[in-house]
């Protein structure tokens, strides 16, 4: 496949390809994949092999410092802040704080990749179930992910805390987030995105909020800047939504999933509420106040932290994975169909 190339804001060619369907086959094609944000750029580094269990993508900041994405990168975009807090800067073009995201997963794919908690540097991997590597089914008629599905840095899903809204702990994770934008983007990816409401699934009786957000980059984002928006100018999104995270177990033999608020999406001021306290659960998590629940802490930028270490320790991390090879065939099976 031809990929295009787009000239970043830095004067760099990124490629970005116009389909992901074989995502991790294409990008294992350029072992060094990189990802900009208007102040801060993050390069990506492929150890193992693509569509195996072994396959890592790890972080590293421009001046080859690897860090990570969890723990390393500030929840709150272009933040001046040094130690990952919480400022209450917002921007001057319009009324709006940015998010930093980090794309697992990019739309119309299966690989259910994610960010690996409970490994060192937490570099995303695919996740793996009885031994298997796991693809997302297609069910009629979404292909793969309807959205870019990725993460919130800094923050956590406290296992140990009951909500109060869902009466169900957290699912020991980073808060998740679907980006309604019409870029395709890459696995490692990190963009700012506008918070435009969320979502309370319940997943085997944990809280798993889904946040609602679009690329700030993206030529509609200015015309989104709530729930209701998205509502208005894109009829039938966001019960497409909440279809796809109802059933998208089902093909696995699991029952459907539920939700808190009757399966209705919640505002952006109670979306960033939400977020504001999963990342206060994520510092204390850091700062060793709270268990970490088998959750692995270390990172390279946090002062506060017993966790963080230094350049030298973090390198040895990645250096330890297997070196990058060829990509693995995927099954046919990836592109079943499904009617449930």
């Amino acid at each position: 496949m031809r990929p295009q190339l787009l000239r970043s804001s830095l004067s760099c060619l990124v490629p970005v390809y116009a389909s992901c369907n074989k995502v991790l086959t294409q990008a294992a094609a350029a072992p060094h994949l990189y990802c900009f944000r208007k102040a801060m750029h993050y390069q990506t580094e492929q150890r193992g092999q693509p569509n195996s269990p072994d396959y890592r993508l790890y972080f590293k900041t421009s001046d080859g410092k690897y860090i990570s994405p969890f723990h390393d990168i500030p929840l709150i975009a272009e933040s001046d802040q040094q130690d990952g807090d919480v400022p209450a800067k917002k921007l001057k073009s319009e009324n709006e704080v940015l998010y930093n995201m980090v794309v697992e997963v990019p739309r119309w794919s299966n690989a259910k990749m994610e960010i690996a908690t409970k490994e060192l540097l937490n570099p995303i991997k695919q996740d793996v179930k009885k031994g298997k590597l796991r693809f997302v089914a297609n069910i009629f008629p979404h292909k793969g992910y309807i959205w870019n599905y990725g993460a919130l840095p800094q923050t956590w899903e406290d296992p140990s805390h009951e909500d109060t809204e869902t009466n169900c702990c957290g699912d020991n994770d980073p808060i998740d987030v679907c980006d309604i934008g019409s870029q395709v983007c890459s696995p490692g990816q990190v963009i700012r995105v506008k918070v435009l409401g969320i979502l309370a699934m319940i997943d085997e009786g944990e809280t798993d909020w889904k946040v609602i957000a679009v690329n700030a980059e993206d030529p509609d984002a200015k015309n989104l800047n709530c729930i209701e928006d998205v509502r208005k100018s894109r009829p039938g999104h966001l019960e497409a939504t909440v279809d796809w995270f109802r059933k998208y177990k089902v093909p696995d033999g699991k029952p459907e999933n539920q939700f808190g608020f009757n399966g209705q999406f919640k505002d952006k001021d109670f979306a960033v509420k939400i977020i504001k306290s999963t990342h206060e659960h994520w510092r204390a998590l850091v700062r060793k106040e709270q268990t970490a629940g088998g959750i692995e802490c270390k990172n390279v930028s946090r002062c506060d932290s017993p966790f963080r270490c230094g350049a030298d320790e973090a390198r040895g991390v990645v250096q330890s994975a297997p070196a990058f090879g060829s990509a693995r065939p995927v099954s046919s099976e990836v592109d079943k169909w499904h009617f449930v």
